[in-house]
């Protein structure tokens, strides 16, 4: 053994030792539709030769299965047949080679006639052919059944609304299949999203881009009815915006276990058009005011007004003088640079965002460098599926410019020391001053126009200062603008900051006129208005003196903006139903004008709730903006302005429940500063208005009909539920089906449908075992719903009826229960189907003889069911046994068990059971015995299987009766009865034959007895060796005869003892199997007399038990031995005349007499006078006599008894 690896290393060298080809294709018979591109895998291992190898297709055709049809070749071009060049040309059918030893066959539309048995073969590349070189697999074409329909059509929706498509998948396929369903969207030529899809598994599944909304709900694919399946969008986004279609695909299991798409259909396409909601969004800027002085705080907020803020993402930046000071992102953590980032540290800025819509820039200690120009810019931001952000739309308001002040007096208006009034006389001002405004009365807000006019007497001699000044209602005089002599213009000390806005001007309109404005009013500047003029001259020493002063002054009233300011709510409908509108109008009142901005807030306060909310808010400058739980109402309220008033009105569709409540109006009075800040002058609140949303009133209408429903066991229960009208066509229906058991106060729930199609099993359903046998159907039209209760059972009776509960959807797509209705009862009575088994009832009567075999036939006529299972047991009646007995049982699971009887009379092994066809059983006993005689029946029990899988008997009968008489063979035996006489001499051997003329059976054993029959004292002597003959017709009380037995053999070949006189000098021999022989050695006168033998004849018994049948007695054999010393004798023998006269004639008349006498008697005598043994054998013997004997040898046997041998 350790040479033979090497050496089988060398011959692998040498190439003595090859491996064998193996050709393997794909495992068939494959299924595939028409039209589809099929491919089919080819393999070749174990070759020799080179690397790559070619690869011949060919097809066995149906309507020929033993022709070669060849299709294409890697090698030969001109191998395909002609019903396959076209196709292999135009490259519908080609091979792709996968490596060297693989390929694959392609047909790219497949045809009905491609339909057979495919081979792939391998030309032989090896020195020798070893292994196999081709292989093949079926292919199946069947018909393309799929159908995917859907309505084409092209919607257009809001942002938020609900969107429902329905498409049809339909096939006729014959094989086990299984579909799979998928939403699609596309737009233009981007690649296709799965919206969601249905896998053949059943398993829900949708792209990363609608996983999220799938596993929130608001992606949903419901399967209705057998081909429906429809697809809910709940809240489109203006994502969703495409064309929406389905796709189907009807898949088979190949062979190896692998699922294979035969075919896939798309349906046309449904075009949505998403209309977004209001995306914009505006920034503004805003602060108190924009004159500081050092060491002022500041507070800049970046106001940001749009809709929906909290669910979006917007970054904000602060920038001064166009340079970044720090930015926010949407993670609301603020970034500052090195330089404010030292003074954010110190605690002297600070970045924030106050709410979602205001971020603040402030600035507690400033500085005369912070003078410039300060503003925000708001950059919206979208969240990518990977948590990214990506900027959008960029927006900034304008800038705001600020000074800071150094700390110095306040500029009050002082003469100059120097400068002297000229004293009275010396030079008089001849001037005078008037003053007028453009209104007296005026509404907070408006523009004050004042003119101060200066008139002279002759020719002006100097300049003019003027001062404008303002004396409030408390007598309190403040500097409003002053023009010096040398034309510069200054503002008071608290008008610095409205001037430098605009907000007040003083200009010089002509040398002897002066105005005043005053823009955007407010009501402390109400007062009298005053125009102080100095005249001023030059004196000889060049310096101004004042030559005189004048004034003049007129007074204003202005009306406050809040004056009158009241707000009222009402509406035209309090009580609206379900979907509704309903309007809600705030009224503003005085008018304002166009210039003074009302903002107002609609505030809620839902039904069962006692805080108020902000609902929508129409801001000052005419936006909307949108409270922090107002998601409900943004896609149905409408907020609309008056153009001519202030008035506000909020318009509400499709109420819903969350719209009812109460509802007020909260208007803001707001004024405009100058330095374009707003200040809110007054709010008020508006009365409460409540609204009610009501359910709109059912229509829902239950049939009541009642109806009763008797059936069979194992057949289904099929109950209806039938919705007669219905409130709306969009309404759902939630089915509980119960069952009402007389022993059961209420009905016990079955099983739940809820409106959504989710199975809910009740108590009764899961406590019965009823889940594996319900079928639920909801129809798609008609509100008709059906439960089938499978495989029937008694317990299944009751009182069935269903509950239907309606829902509809509400407004803000949440579903609500409406109404509830029971139906009417359907009384259900399952039984156990009636009992049709019969049997045949024919009587018979049979009668045979022992061992032989008996026949009893079970026929059984009808049954109550062909699935049924049958028990058949047989039984016996024993005379005098009242009570019957079992033979044998046929079980119904077709065991056979023997009974008690079998036992009893030793039946097992002896019988046997046939049932040659259904219905037919027979019983046979073989080797029958007297003891199996009696009167036979069969009982039939049949089973039904409760469609529980339980068994119970339904049904039994009885059979007629056979009567079964078994007897034993009548007795033929016969012994020789004409034996002739014997004369011996003494010391002579005579022998005396038994011979068996017939015997009953061939199975017969014999037991044999010779006697010597010696007449009783007292009876009619005889001569020697005759019987005395008796009359005819006389019956004879007694035996006179006197019987020893020399000896006897038994059934069994055992010997009895040898008689008295005869021990020792007696021989057996069977001369023959009915030729028995006794030898009687070394005669004596005394055995003179007649001989006979008696012949039993047994048999065996069905037990293998042997019993006596009959028994019959030879006639007597006269046996004379002559004694050597008498004269007579020799005087006798030596006349002839004599001697016959003596022994011849008188012999056979008295032979013939006798025998005669012997027969009668031995008839009329009883058989049974011997007593017997064990097992009916006579006791004539215990021990054997020691004899010799040969079956061979001719010579009688020598029998030689000694002492000891007979107890």
């Amino acid at each position: 053994m350790k040479c033979f690896f090497p050496v089988l290393g060398c011959l692998a060298v040498l190439g003595v030792v090859s491996a064998q080809r193996q050709v393997t294709v794909q495992e068939g018979p494959l299924y595939r539709t028409e039209g589809s591109h099929i491919t089919i895998w080819c393999n070749v291992s174990g070759f020799q030769g080179p690397s790559e190898q070619n690869f011949q297709w060919s097809i066995y055709l149906p309507s020929a299965p033993e022709r070669e049809v060849q299709i294409i070749s890697t090698m030969d071009s001109s191998f395909p047949y002609a019903i396959y060049t076209q196709r292999v040309r135009s490259g519908k059918i080609y091979v792709e080679r996968v490596q060297g030893n693989s390929a694959l066959l392609h047909i790219t539309d497949l045809q009905a006639r491609d339909v057979g048995e495919y081979e792939c073969h391998t030309p032989n590349t090896d020195e020798r052919y070893f292994g196999s070189y081709s292989a093949k697999m079926d292919l199946v074409v069947i018909p393309d059944t799929l159908q995917t329909t859907a309505i084409p059509q092209t919607l257009h929706r809001v942002e938020q609304d609900p969107l429902e498509l329905s498409c049809e998948v339909a096939t006729e396929t014959f094989q086990h299949s299984h579909l799979s369903v998928a939403w699609l969207r596309q737009r233009g030529s981007e690649r296709p999203v799965e919206v969601i899809s249905l896998s053949r598994d059943f398993v829900l599944h949708s792209s990363s881009e609608y996983a999220q909304r799938q596993s929130l709900g608001e992606v949903r694919l419901d399967k209705l009815g057998r081909t429906t399946f429809r697809l809910t969008i709940f809240h489109l986004q203006p994502s969703d915006q495409g064309e929406f279609y389905c796709e189907a695909a009807e898949w088979i299991q190949d062979p190896d276990g692998s699922w294979y798409a035969m075919t896939r259909k798309r349906s046309e396409g449904t075009i949505v058009n998403v209309q977004p909601t209001d995306k914009e969004f505006t920034v503004r800027l805003e602060t108190d005011k924009r004159l500081y002085t050092v060491g002022e705080p500041v507070e800049f907020r970046c106001i940001l007004e749009a809709q929906s803020i909290p669910d979006r993402y917007f970054a904000v930046s602060w920038a001064f003088n166009s340079s970044l000071i720090a930015s926010v992102g949407p993670n609301a953590v603020p970034v500052l640079n090195s330089e404010f980032a030292h003074r954010e540290a110190k605690g002297q800025l600070k970045v924030a965002k106050e709410s979602d819509s205001v971020f603040v820039l402030k600035i507690y200690h400033l500085r005369q460098e912070d003078s410039g120009k300060y503003n925000c810019r708001v950059t919206e931001r979208e969240k990518t599926v990977t948590g990214e952000f990506i900027d959008k739309e960029s927006k900034r308001p304008k800038n705001i410019p600020i000074i800071v002040l150094p700390l110095t007096d306040n500029w009050v208006v002082k003469v100059p020391q120097h400068h002297q009034i000229l004293p009275q006389g010396h030079l008089e001002s001849s001037i005078s001053v008037e003053v007028a405004s453009n209104s007296s009365v005026i509404l907070e807000g408006e523009n004050l126009h004042f003119s101060c006019s200066i008139r002279t007497a002759g020719k002006q001699q100097g300049r003019f200062s003027v001062i404008w000044q303002l004396v409030d209602r408390q007598n309190r005089r403040s500097n409003i603008m002053w023009l010096d002599r040398d034309g510069t213009v200054q503002p008071g000390a608290s008008y610095w900051e409205r001037s430098s806005f605009g907000g007040v001007q003083m200009e010089q309109v002509q040398p002897n006129s002066f105005s005043l404005g005053i823009f955007n009013s407010r009501k402390e500047d109400e007062g009298q208005y005053e125009c102080h003029v100095t005249e001023w001259v030059r004196a000889v020493d060049g310096e101004w003196q004042i030559v005189g002063e004048r004034r003049a002054s007129t007074p204003i009233s202005i009306t406050a903006l809040e004056t009158g300011f009241a707000v009222t709510a009402i509406s035209r409908t309090p009580g609206v139903t379900y979907s509704e509108s309903f309007d809600l109008q705030c009224i503003i009142k005085p008018h304002y004008p166009a210039r003074v901005p009302v903002s107002v807030t609609w505030r809620f306060q839902p039904v069962g709730t006692v805080e108020f909310h902000d609902l929508v808010t129409f801001t000052r400058d005419g936006g909307v903006q949108w409270g922090d739980r107002s998601s409900t109402f943004r896609t149905r309220t409408a907020i609309e302005k008056a153009e001519s008033s202030n008035n506000v009105r909020l318009s509400i569709s499709r109420a819903s429940d969350t719209e009812a409540g109460k509802y007020q109006c909260v208007a803001e009075l707001w004024r405009k500063n100058y330095n374009n800040t707003w200040t809110r002058l007054a709010e008020r609140t508006s009365n409460l208005l409540e609204i009610r949303v009501l359910q709109p009133v059912t229509k829902l209408q239950v049939s009541k009909s009642k109806r009763s429903l008797t059936l069979v066991e194992n057949r289904p229960i099929q109950l209806s539920c039938s919705v007669k009208s219905q409130t709306s066509q969009n309404s759902h229906f939630a089915v509980l089906w119960y069952v009402h058991k007389p022993s059961d106060a209420d009905g016990k729930l079955i099983l739940k449908t809820t409106h959504n199609s989710a199975f809910e099993y009740g108590t009764y359903a899961e406590e019965e075992g009823l889940r594996g046998r319900l079928q639920f159907e909801r129809h798609v039209y008609g509100g008709l719903f059906s439960l089938t209760v499978q495989r029937a059972e008694v317990s299944d009776s009751g009182s069935y009826y269903c509950h239907v509960e309606e829902w509809l959807l509400s407004p803000n797509y949440a579903w609500y229960k409406l109404a509830e209705e029971v139906s009417g009862r359907t009384e259900v009575t399952v039984k156990q189907p009636d009992s049709r088994l019969k049997l045949s009832q024919a009587q018979g009567n049979l009668s045979v003889l022992e061992t032989q075999q008996v026949q009893l036939e079970c026929t059984v006529l009808n049954r109550t069911s062909p699935a049924s299972q049958l028990l058949v047991e047989w039984f016996v009646w024993k005379p005098n046994h009242p009570e019957r007995e079992t033979v044998a049982r046929l079980s119904r699971e077709a065991t056979f068990h023997y009974g008690e009887q079998a036992a009893k009379n030793n039946l097992k092994g002896r019988l046997h059971l046939e049932s040659p066809s259904p219905g037919v059983y027979r019983l046979f006993i073989q080797n029958v015995a007297v003891q199996d005689s009696g009167t036979y029946s069969c009982r039939v029990e049949e089973w039904l299987l409760s469609p529980s899988g339980v068994w119970y008997k339904r049904a039994e009968d009885t059979s007629g009766q056979t009567a079964v008489t078994v007897m034993r063979p009548d007795a033929a035996l016969q012994v020789d009865t004409v034996v002739p006489n014997a004369t011996v001499t003494e010391k002579a051997a005579f022998q005396l034959d038994c011979s068996i003329v017939s015997r009953s059976s061939q199975d017969s054993r014999f037991a044999v007895v010779w006697y010597s029959l010696r007449t009783k004292a007292g009876g009619k002597g005889v001569s020697p060796g005759l019987e005395e003959e008796e009359e005819e017709g006389e019956e004879e009380e007694e035996d006179p005869t006197d019987r020893t037995a020399l000896l006897s053999v038994g059934p069994d070949a055992v010997f009895g003892p040898e008689g008295g006189p005869w021990e020792g000098r007696l021989r057996f021999q069977r001369v023959s199997p009915l030729l028995y022989r006794l030898t009687v050695l070394q005669a004596s006168p005394q055995d003179t007399g007649n001989y006979s033998c008696r012949v039993e004849e047994w048999l065996p018994s069905p037990q293998k038990e042997w019993y006596r049948l009959t028994e019959e007695e030879s006639a007597p054999i006269g046996i004379r031995v002559l004694d050597t010393s008498s004269t007579l004798q020799s005087i006798i023998c030596s006349n002839d005349a004599l001697f016959y006269f003596i022994f011849f004639y008188p012999f056979p008349i008295f032979g013939i007499l006798i025998i005669t006498i012997l027969l009668v008697r031995f008839k009329s005598r009883n058989s049974s006078k011997n007593s017997e043994g064990k097992n009916g054998v006579p006791l004539l013997w215990i021990k054997e006599p020691h004899l010799n004997y040969s079956p061979t040898c001719l010579e009688p046997p020598v029998l030689s008894i000694h002492p000891g041998a007979i107890d």
